[in-house]
């Protein structure tokens, strides 16, 4: 079974959609301004693009604004009874003028514009029945009218010429309308556009093609694209700079016809657009085609370095490999082989019994080898020939005339030439690992990259039969996606860490820094080189570059150049990338939904333009616009501020990123960041100046936009309430003098007084502390009395025991007569005064105040009873009372009873413990 795809390269396409630029799906007109703004006629207003957002400004009457024409530094836009002009403002922001209005025009029903022309100094505005004549010098207007209604207006070497509908051609001379041609067909056929045309006018119909008009005769533009032309309805068409033509339909996209009158390509929505009814068609200052749709705005950028063949419907599928042989290219894909004539568009063509993934494409001694999953094919004239049965054939490279060597999913086997016939001659037996990237070396060497376990070093026989030595360098880790090519006989070895060149002589990989400048390590994806000999050029692919190296061409030293690769570009599978040479400088790269086309020549080295477009302070509850052209000086609360900013390029397949720099806040450059806003929130007072830069794919901007403001300080930082805190400062300052003086006087006092205090205290504890010394000497000295007392009450007892005894053994004497002197000197002895005074001294030392505080409690005691009273404060016993009382103790114990009934104890109480208690 075979298959045919229609195949056509496109250029790429910038598709902007309703939600992208947020207005109306219909848009009916375009121009660009001096700074390449864009600006759209759109049923909602008028939308302006600068590169990187879409602003609306609403229509001036709310209805659909069918023209839009910029002309110097004015937007004149065309809408329901209604014309006039937008003009910036301080803020940078549109503000409409009514030229209709100011004319104080009295326009007819129903009356819209559509088209806007500038010849010299009058801008004419077209309705479907008047083109009115504003002259610019004397603010005034004409206008010519048509009854039979006017089609279009179109401008030719500064000439206007209009169709009236059923009239035909005519031209304003003059301020007057002048028939040109009345011819049937002219009548009859709506007009798209009028051109010149080697000095004739070359006229194109809505359905009937072109035709020349010359000297007053109609004849047909015989061209190839008639066929197709008569086939299809025009709506719209303009010349392009390089003289070619685009032409929209109403419901078939684009058609470009190059100026011989040839369709060079055409594009739709199966191919690229998103939408097939073209209002209008505009060519920019870098040749981007502009196309204003029924639903959305899209930008073919003619000139960019890529075009793309996308596989919309999947039948080729992600293209592993690709080459160019014998007049045909053919795609190698995962869904299998596929081949078309190289430069015509027609179809694709499925090679039958290539089903399945193909993995290489070579070119070897003018023969075409495929290595497929399902083995080895020889391709020739869109056919293929299986020469090898071996499932998963990687690649095919020559050893000499009469053998090749294949790498396949098991290992390395050997191909051989047998009367112009290829087939399998054996395998190299010993090594089974997947060979996906090899290469063979001299002495019978091959180096084999295995992505997951490292790079083997394998010498084979000379019969290349079999392994002699099989060694894995150790110098070189393991890594994903790295592979090994041969470079000018040289083999080369690539990772992320660069690319390392092989020596035979030492069998090692060694670090090549030129060769390096291929391999970015924070943009590294993928190892593969892909070397391609016609153009001797070197390729790498990587995040956001394509890479090559190639010599110079007058000294011949090798020079690294980076193509800036959009994320948004279609791309293949990281480790399969594959790049052919197509023709010249063109090269086709596989992707996982077709190819891409990069045309080097058309890699321009452009100069770009960063410019802010707009400053606002917004709050909580509103957005103000700020004058950008002046240096800002914004309140305090002004603080959270929003810059946007801009770089005017349209190509879709270059990326522009942009970075800041505050200064005073931010000293370094942000990160790179696509966004082109930064908002700035709660700044602090201070002087600023904000820098933007940006780059554009991998070419920075030719300028720093930048922006000085300043943020004044809060209310409360003002000069005056700087005077006024200094003020409060100052009179603060007195007042703490003051309050501190007071305070330490009354510290100073209070110190003072505590001083005295403790003084006084320290007196008091010295009084004390002498006092206690007092009180110890003088307990000491009752110590020492009672000691005394006690002794002095004991030899009284002592004495008057003795003399008691001696009287007593007197008395026993036979003859007492004559020892009755001696009885009555003991006896007086015994009862001396002069003992009891003694006594009662001592007694009074020890125990003052005693007998006088008894003798006032109890006035009626006696001398006897003070005295038997001192002896009991003694705790003498009655029987060591009786010797000093000289009475017996039964006589003590009645003296006792009487002493009781005198203090009038009771019955219970102690007569001694109430004694002591005194």
């Amino acid at each position: 079974m075979s298959f045919f795809l229609i195949a056509q390269e496109r250029p790429t396409i910038e598709i902007f959609r309703p939600i992208d630029y947020g207005a109306e799906t219909q848009n009916w007109s375009i121009s660009q301004s001096k700074n390449k703004f864009i600006y759209v006629a759109n049923n909602k207003g008028l939308l302006e693009f600068n590169g990187a957002e879409w602003q609306l400004y609403n229509s001036p009457n709310e209805t659909i604004i069918r023209s839009v024409n910029v002309i110097d530094e004015l937007i004149y836009t065309g809408c329901y009874r209604e014309f006039g002009f937008w003009k910036r403002n301080e803020f940078g922001l549109l503000v409409y003028t009514s030229l209709s209005k100011k004319l104080k025009i009295k326009f007819l029903d129903d009356e819209e514009f559509w088209n806007i022309i500038r010849i010299d100094n009058y801008i004419l505005f077209q309705s479907l029945n008047r083109i009115y004549i504003y002259n610019q010098d004397s603010k005034s207007y004409t206008f010519i009218e048509s009854k039979t209604g006017i089609s279009k207006m179109f401008e030719v070497n500064k000439t206007i010429y209009y169709q009236k509908n059923r009239d035909g051609i005519y031209k304003i001379e003059n301020g007057a309308s002048k028939l040109v041609s009345d011819n049937q067909i002219l009548k009859n056929n709506l007009l798209v556009n009028i051109f010149d045309f080697h000095g004739k006018l070359l006229m194109e119909t809505e359905d009937s093609g072109f035709f020349v008009l010359e000297n007053n005769t109609l004849a047909k533009w015989n061209v190839p694209a008639n066929q197709v032309l008569l086939k299809e309805n025009v709506y719209r068409s303009i010349q392009l700079k390089d003289k070619n033509f685009i032409l929209g339909t109403r419901s078939n996209g684009v058609l470009n016809v190059t100026q011989e009158g040839v369709i060079d390509y055409k594009i739709n929505t199966i191919n690229g657009l998103s939408n097939n009814t073209i209002h209008f068609i505009y060519e920019d200052v870098e040749h981007n085609i502009w196309l204003a749709l029924n639903n959305g705005i899209n930008c073919i950028n003619v000139d960019s370095p890529f075009n793309i063949f996308n596989d919309a419907k999947g039948k080729i599928g992600s293209v592993n490999a690709s080459a160019v042989f014998n007049n045909n290219l053919y795609l190698g894909s995962n869904q299998g082989l596929f081949v078309k004539p190289l430069n015509e568009e027609t179809a694709f063509k499925f090679i039958e019994g290539t089903q399945g993934a193909v993995w290489s494409l070579n070119d070897i001694d003018n023969q075409l080898f495929c290595g497929h999953d399902s083995g080895t094919f020889v391709v020739n004239n869109g056919a293929v020939t299986k020469i090898a049965d071996i499932q998963g054939t990687w690649n095919v490279l020559p050893i000499n005339n009469n053998l090749l060597l294949q790498g396949n999913y098991d290992g390395l086997y050997v191909l051989e030439k047998l009367n112009g016939t290829w087939r399998l001659k054996n395998k190299i037996e010993g090594f089974n690992l997947s060979s996906r990237f090899f290469e063979i070396a001299n002495n019978n060497k091959i180096l084999v990259s295995h992505e997951y376990r490292g790079v083997y070093k394998i010498k084979v026989d000379k019969e290349l039969t079999k392994t002699l030595e099989i060694i894995k360098d150790a110098t070189i880790e393991n890594e994903l996606n790295t592979s090994i090519i041969k470079y000018n006989d040289q083999i080369l070895f690539t990772c992320n860490q660069g690319v390392y060149k092989y020596n035979e002589a030492k069998n090692l990989f060694f670090k090549d820094s030129i060769l390096s400048k291929l391999i970015l390590k924070d943009d590294y994806t993928s190892g593969r080189l892909l070397f391609n000999k016609s153009t001797n050029t070197l390729f790498s692919f990587s995040k956001k570059n394509l890479n090559y190296m190639k010599p110079e061409k007058l000294t011949g030293a090798p020079i690294v150049n980076r193509i800036s690769f959009s994320k948004t570009l279609p791309r293949g599978q990281t480790g399969y990338e594959n790049i052919t040479n197509i023709k010249d400088n063109k090269y086709l790269i596989g992707t996982s939904s077709g190819y891409v086309i990069v045309d080097l020549d058309k890699i321009e080295k452009k100069v770009y333009t960063v410019n802010i477009s707009s400053i606002s302070i917004n709050d909580l509850k509103s957005t103000t616009h700020v004058n950008k052209d002046v240096e800002g000086a914004f309140k305090n609360q002004e603080n959270n501020i929003e810059f946007r900013y801009n770089v005017a390029e349209f190509d879709k397949y270059f990326d522009t990123e942009y970075q800041y720099q505050l200064e005073t806040m931010y000293p370094e450059w942000s990160n790179w960041d696509p966004s082109p806003v930064i908002s700035f929130k709660n700044l602090l007072y201070g002087n600023y100046t904000l820098n933007v830069r940006a780059k554009v794919g991998n070419t920075l901007t030719k300028n720093v936009a930048s922006y000085k403001f300043s943020i004044e300080r809060p209310w409360h930082l003002s000069n005056l309430m700087i005077l006024f805190y200094g003020l409060l400062l100052l009179f603060f300052s007195l007042f703490m003098h003051h309050v501190y003086k007071r305070h330490y006087r009354k510290q100073r006092e209070k110190l003072l007084e505590r001083t005295m205090h403790e003084l006084e205290l320290k007196e008091l504890e010295n009084k004390q502390q002498l006092m206690r010394f007092n009180n110890d000497k003088l307990r000491q000295d009752i110590d020492n009395k009672n000691r005394e007392l006690g002794i002095s009450t004991m030899s009284l007892i002592k004495k008057n025991e003795f003399l008691n005894n001696i009287k007593k053994e007197l008395n026993k004497v036979e003859d007492p007569k004559q020892l009755k002197h001696v009885i009555k000197i003991i006896d007086r002895n015994i009862n001396n005064s002069d003992d009891w005074h003694l006594f009662e001294e001592a007694f009074n030392n020890a125990d003052k105040d005693f007998l006088k505080k008894i003798k006032h409690e109890h006035p009626s005691l006696t001398h006897n009873d003070l005295r038997l009273c001192a002896y009991l404060r003694l705790n003498l016993s009655s029987k060591e009372i009786a010797p000093l009382l000289n009475i017996s103790a039964r006589s003590v114990e009645v003296k006792r009873y009487r002493l009781r009934k005198k203090m009038d104890l009771p019955h219970e109480s102690s007569l001694t413990d109430y004694i002591l208690e005194i």
